[in-house]
């Protein structure tokens, strides 16, 4: 088992009940990457090479989209400009209907002629 500092994660083969955390999958994509054969990996961990495959193809994809989204999207920001005007007006709507219902002790009343 491949032993790293605390803020690593290790990427040995798993103990009997172990379940593969995001972390320790991300570790072995990280070293397919940078190199290392896939072959290698898959007997040292013990892991079929489709899975390793997989996990690596994920990855990749998870990049990918990451990469495709927009930092500060002009039509996103207006959008969110339009959702929180709403919100105001819709707040302000129903204080003055509040009022309008309830008038205060001091409201003039309409005569009823």
């Amino acid at each position: 088992m491949t032993v790293k500092n605390q803020n690593e994660t290790a990427t040995g083969p798993l103990a009997e009940g172990q379940r593969w955390s995001a972390a320790r999958k991300r570790e072995v994509v990280l070293r397919m990457l940078r190199g290392e054969s896939v072959d290698a990996l898959s007997r040292e961990l013990n892991i079929e090479i489709y899975r390793l495959e997989e996990w690596r193809e994920k990855a990749l994809t998870g990049i990918d989209e990451s990469l495709k989204k927009r930092q500060g999207d002009p039509v996103q920001a207006e959008l969110n400009q339009a959702m929180r005007r709403i919100g105001e007006l819709t707040m302000e709507n129903e204080l003055l209907w509040d009022r309008v219902k309830n008038p205060g002790p001091l409201a003039k009343r309409r005569s009823s002629k």
